[in-house]
């Protein structure tokens, strides 16, 4: 239940108005005057038009998928690529008059301040979710938001927000307050951008940005862990301590499951598979159970799309195959592995054999991406770490004091996570590095879903207790304060 001004006014039963007697018992009290003014000021923030309660709306945009829902349920109601298919189109527009259009912005005005000229001749068709980018256009590239973890186009980031709003949750921003999550190293200006965007563009009635690490704590009931969160676009460890991040130990790897993922492709496209996009072909049935692959000829798509259409395939291979090895991978001791098959959506199938072991390895040795052919130069392996040491090092940066219960309280979150047997693998190499005195626990839900879900989980919780509703950054104090004022109201 959302209600603001709880200690203004008193309990409401659920459904329903403030009371009239209720209004005039507190309007008669002159102490109260200026209090009860603000609080019925902020009344459409307990209430939709239509009287009922509305529940706050929980956002977490990952590198990789973008999560929302409403607070207090246990998974969130859409997940959808943080991808967009973008199709350019020339044409001269005065640039104060210059507005995009896209699929799930029809009725929502938005855009970026301060377009330059060359981009206000032209017209960019953004084209989100799923559905949208599974369907091939010529000409469509695939772009993602985000640069180095960092938002870097807020125009795509306003596209997918009005697609969560509007074509998936079906809710008026307006009505709903907004909890979302954010990298655990976020830079003050996109806090703030996020704001003005949240406030101007879809006048939501209150805000709040929290870190994701400290969310995923929250969902575990933790207030000081280790949150290892390997995701889509990169692998972060971050300690918590009683609700805030350390930042002076903050670890980063730019290893996460797109990464391995493009490791895959090329692992298995050196040994000549060939991952053939799902709209290159179609299949006909000659006879009962057996089918005809038919290629189809598309020059006009572009080389990211299809690169996009082949990484969901090599995706879905790493989900499906890949577990942790239990001890470093070895060339010589997996040579004579058991292949495990998998078919291809053409039909084709293809036989994997040491390689589900050695990709997801390279979180614990990135190394291995050397003997990778095409990943050679990749990365620059030697200055980043295994997963062993990037936790050994981020708790050696804190306070020794809360050294021993950070190695009893290492949470395991993200996609990349809820890979088979890596906490085991994990917690192994962590007992073998960690000091002697120290008692090692890494922690993940059994559950694989709420292991990729736990920030968004983490949100859902902490947006629906009661007592975190007076943390609210109400639209009436950034009206009043600034955009900048979210620092001070979301540490």
């Amino acid at each position: 239940m959302y209600s603001y001004y709880t200690e203004l006014m008193p309990p409401l039963e659920e459904g329903h108005h403030v009371a009239r007697g209720q209004k005039a018992f507190w309007s008669s009290r002159s102490s109260h005057r200026a209090e009860v003014n603000r609080a019925e000021a902020e009344l459409p923030l307990l209430f939709s038009k239509s009287g009922d309660e509305v529940s706050a709306i929980v956002i977490d945009l990952g590198s990789h998928t973008c999560k929302a829902g409403y607070a207090g349920e246990d998974a969130p109601k859409a997940v959808f690529p943080s991808v967009v298919g973008s199709i350019e189109q020339q044409e001269v527009v005065n640039g104060t008059k210059f507005e995009k259009e896209s699929e799930s912005m029809s009725d929502l005005k938005g855009g970026l301040k301060g377009l330059d000229s060359e981009k206000a001749k032209t017209k960019r068709k953004l084209y989100v979710g799923s559905q949208a980018l599974g369907f091939r256009r010529d000409h469509m590239e695939v772009i993602s938001p985000f640069h180095d973890g960092v938002v870097a186009d807020w125009d795509i980031v306003d596209n997918i927000w009005a697609h969560a709003f509007k074509e998936r949750l079906l809710i008026d921003p307006m009505e709903h307050p907004m909890l979302l999550a954010e990298p655990t190293s976020n830079a003050p200006q996109q806090r703030e951008r996020m704001a003005e965007i949240l406030f101007e563009n879809y006048k939501v009635p209150a805000l709040f940005v929290a870190k994701n690490a400290v969310l995923t704590s929250f969902a575990s009931g933790r207030a000081t862990s280790l949150v290892v969160d390997s995701g889509g676009g990169s692998t972060t460890v971050a300690p918590v301590q009683d609700g805030y991040v350390l930042q002076k130990g903050v670890a980063t790897s730019p290893i996460g499951g797109e990464f391995l993922t493009e490791c895959m492709m090329k692992s298995l496209e050196s040994k000549g598979i060939i991952f053939k996009p799902r709209y290159s072909f179609k299949r006909k049935e000659v006879r009962p159970g057996d089918f005809q692959t038919i290629d189809l000829d598309f020059p006009n798509t572009t080389e990211r799309y299809k690169l996009y259409s082949q990484r969901l395939i090599a995706s879905d291979i790493k989900e499906c195959v890949c577990r942790a090895p239990d001890t470093p991978y070895d060339e010589s001791a997996y040579a004579n592995i058991p292949m495990t098959p998998y078919e291809l959506p053409d039909g084709q199938i293809i036989e994997i054999g040491a390689d589900r072991f050695k990709v997801p390895d390279i979180l614990f040795n990135p190394s291995l991406v050397q003997t990778i052919p095409g990943m050679e130069n990749s990365i620059d392996s030697s200055p980043v770490r295994g997963l062993p040491q990037m936790v050994i090092e981020s708790i050696n940066k804190c306070d020794v004091d809360i050294r021993r219960e950070l190695f009893s309280s290492i949470l395991l979150s993200g996609g990349t996570a809820s890979m088979q047997q890596l906490k085991e693998r994990l917690e192994k190499d962590l007992m073998e590095e960690s000091p002697q005195a120290a008692r090692v626990k890494v922690l993940a839900s059994g559950n694989a879903t709420e292991r990729r879900f736990s920030v968004w989980i983490g949100g859902s919780i902490l947006a629906s207790l009661g007592s975190f509703q007076q943390m609210w950054f109400s639209k009436g104090e950034y009206e009043e304060h600034g955009a900048s004022y979210i620092q001070r109201k979301c540490p």
